[in-house]
């Protein structure tokens, strides 16, 4: 039997990286073409020991495109205006939590970037400067905003320069802020006046973007802020930090900067960049202490997105629409809201609002209807919050009854982990009322990656040509292979360039359905990280040093099953050993999601005195009848658990036990991406069994709703005091302080 094209295109991105990128660094203008496309070098960092004891650490390193000169926001703007493309909608703004709705053009969005450019030109930003995007709070499931055109033209006027974008979502408060403003010194910053929760009160970022600036030992002379109507930032009315700032940092309007430099007729050229310059640094979630910041580079990213986005999303031109559900501060914003659709000249939906509560759990599907959208992305998160409240897929069904979904082709799914009941249940929906063989693909990626590591590709053909069109083409190329089997519960296959393994804590290779460390060999896809901003020696710690260089340790776990596809099951911290047996958070949290009355379960471990440690669940369900004597309430949750443990035992093993199990709602925290906060849980059950219920636990500064956690406090100390009895014996004793 023949290979499917999906494993051909990736056979042919490993064996001949030079031909197979090239051709793809073909399809982009380039002010000076690449020497090669991938370089092969060494690096040595003379600050650290090897383990022989010797002065510094060589390992194996990479350069993508080196030689080579690009504008990143010339292929996405310029080029299609040039090409006669003007009139495509670029950008589909939908904002419900302020009525207002906008269309933009490639040639409007031309304009707007260019003369924004210019504005930041006359305040000083140059080629290779920083600028900090600080404008949204979003999370995969309860966005604030602004998601707004402002956002988008900002970050590509900031490209325009050749300078660096780094985006800090609204959601940091004074302190972290403060710490990306020193570790990445930008110039100018940009901000909005507030941001927009849904129907909540407007929250004010000039206490945060002042106060930050205020406790940084760097100070960004610049600060142009984008006035909402909803709150203003007063320019005329100086606070106390206002002052104390002034002599280092002067903040603007940055509209009317715009408004000026437009009767002005002032405009800014593209600004080429090396392929190796930097394009933008994100921050991770999560970080402590220094943060970590991802330094994505021109070149590789270009070159990448432009493939991916027609490879696996199927996004090709004008015509495609693509729906990216997540905030512009995160990864996959970055990627799919923003590069990847204006790179082919597609039209992206900018939302500004919920799944949930703006109005309603119809907003997703209303979207789709409304824009015609053909490839939609968005977190399980978000799709769990609408299962919650519309239980009965009741919007979905009446949108989709009247064919309001049939240009919905795909539905992709990433930021965690999707287990097999969400993914069914929409794949079914999806079947029912989307376009012909419409399919909900999960993948893999991170940060790091840039662009998904593994998943299905729906557009194989761009893997060896480009010769389609948009969704209003009628190529022969339209009729080609039929995408790779969904797998529910799988991550699909690695996408080109993406080398992916799974080894033993030793690092050496272990057979096909084994669970382990996924790793990747090196050099990683053009997306992908080379390096930490200004941290060489943090990169080599934190990603490198663990296998000695020969793999780049993701920091996931999980299978590559016998057909190659990739199953991740947790973070290498979130396997529970109990045992000595490696038993997976993943896999248990499938087990209970199975069970009908469960909609969202977070499986941690707790500390045992025989067996090291013991799976313990956290819960949601759709509810049950109203009990109201405590014997009943407690008859029910031992039935419950019973219940739920014995699909556990049968799907894992007897040895998966759950050693215990709490039962409500609002008691898992995340963070804004959606990435449930396993360690918090964890430590807060450790606590409980040393009877230390009210420490204090390290709650990152990315939580979405740091309440959530004093709900999982005080649920944890009631199952201690009514339920727990002596089953709880922590490994060893803590002192008391």
């Amino acid at each position: 039997m023949p290979d499917h094209p999906q494993d051909e295109v990736q056979r042919h991105s490993l064996t001949d990286p030079e031909s197979f990128w090239r051709h793809q660094a073909d399809h982009l203008h380039w002010h000076r073409k690449p020497d090669v496309a991938l370089r092969h070098t060494t690096k040595t960092l003379t600050a650290l020991k090897s383990d022989k004891g010797d002065d510094g650490v060589t390992h194996d390193h990479w350069e993508w495109f080196p030689g080579g000169q690009i504008s990143t926001c010339y292929n996405c703007v310029d080029r299609h205006v040039l090409a006669g493309r003007g009139n495509e909608p670029a950008i589909l703004y939908d904002s419900p939590v302020t009525q207002t709705k906008r269309r933009i053009s490639y040639a409007q969005l031309l304009s707007e970037v260019e003369t924004t450019a210019a504005v930041l030109r006359e305040h000083g930003v140059k080629k290779g400067d920083v600028v900090l995007v600080y404008t949204n709070a979003m999370d995969a499931c309860s966005p604030a905003v602004p998601m707004i055109p402002a956002a988008l033209i900002g970050i590509l006027a900031i490209n325009r320069l050749g300078a660096i974008h780094t985006v800090v979502f609204g959601g940091f408060a004074a302190a972290p802020l403060a710490q990306r403003i020193e570790d990445s010194r930008p110039v100018l910053v940009l901000t909005a006046s507030c941001g927009i929760d849904g129907s909540k009160p407007p929250i004010s970022y000039r206490p945060f973007v002042e106060g930050a600036i205020d406790i940084s030992a760097w100070k960004p002379p610049h600060v142009l802020v984008w006035q909402r109507d909803t709150l203003a930032w007063d320019f005329a009315a100086d606070t106390p930090t206002t002052k104390k700032i002034a002599a280092a940092s002067k903040a603007s309007c940055w509209r009317a900067l715009v408004d000026d430099a437009h009767k002005r007729g002032v405009k800014a050229e593209c600004v080429p960049v090396a392929s190796t310059d930097g394009v933008y640094i994100i921050y991770t979630s999560g970080t402590t202490g220094k943060p970590k910041g991802v330094f994505r580079e021109a070149g590789g990213h270009a070159v990448g997105l432009h493939l991916m986005i027609s490879y696996m999303f199927n996004i090709h031109g004008p015509g495609d629409v693509m729906a990216c559900f997540s905030d512009i501060g995160w990864v996959v914003s970055h990627s799919y809201t923003l590069y990847g659709p204006l790179l082919t000249g597609a039209a992206t939906v900018l939302y500004e609002g919920k799944p949930i509560g703006t109005p309603d759990a119809s907003a997703f599907w209303r979207i789709v209807e409304e824009y015609q959208v053909t490839t939609m992305f968005t977190a399980p998160t978000a799709l769990r919050a609408i299962r919650k409240d519309d239980p009965g897929n009741t919007h979905i069904s009446t949108i989709g009854r009247r064919s309001g979904l049939r240009t919905l082709r795909a539905l992709f799914l990433a930021g965690e982990r999707s287990e097999p009941s969400i993914v069914n249940m929409y794949q079914s929906l999806l079947s029912q009322y989307g376009a012909p063989g419409a399919v909900i693909v999960d993948n893999w990626w991170s940060s790091e990656s840039g662009s998904p590591i593994s998943g299905v590709a729906l557009g194989t053909h761009s893997g060896k040509d480009r010769s389609r069109g948009g969704a209003g083409s009628s190529s022969q190329a339209l009729q080609h292979k039929t995408p790779l089997p969904i797998k529910p519960g799988s991550a699909g296959k690695p996408m080109p360039g993406f080398d992916v393994h799974v080894v033993d804590d030793e690092g050496n290779e272990i057979p096909n359905g084994s669970m382990g460390n996924i790793v990747l060999r090196m050099p990683l896809a053009p997306t992908a990280l080379r390096t930490l901003w200004e941290d060489e020696e943090r990169f080599y710690k934190g990603y490198l040093k663990r296998f000695d260089g020969r793999w780049l340790d993701t920091g996931d776990a999980g299978i590559i099953d016998k057909d190659g596809y990739i199953n991740i099951m947790a973070r290498s911290d979130d396997i529970i050993n109990v045992a000595a047996h490696r038993l997976s958070t993943g896999t248990l949290e499938q087990a209970i999601t199975g069970h009908p009355s469960v909609t969202e379960a977070c499986v941690v471990s707790i500390p045992d005195a025989l067996k090291g440690h013991m799976p313990f669940a956290f819960i949601n369900t759709t509810g049950g009848p109203k009990l109201s004597g405590d014997a009943d309430k407690k008859a029910a949750a031992d039935a419950r658990f019973k219940e739920i443990n014995g699909r556990v035992r049968e799907q894992v093993g007897a040895i998966a036990s759950l050693g215990g199990l709490i039962e409500g709602s609002g008691m898992i925290p995340r963070t804004r991406s959606g990435k449930t906060l396993r360690r918090v849980l964890r430590e807060l059950l450790e606590n409980a069994v040393h009877g230390d219920f009210d420490a204090p636990v390290n709650v990152p500064s990315t939580v979405e709703d740091a309440s959530v956690v004093e709900v999982a406090r005080e649920r944890i100390r009631v199952y201690f005091r009514d339920h727990a009895g002596d089953k709880h014996t922590a490994i060893e004793t803590r002192a008391k302080l």
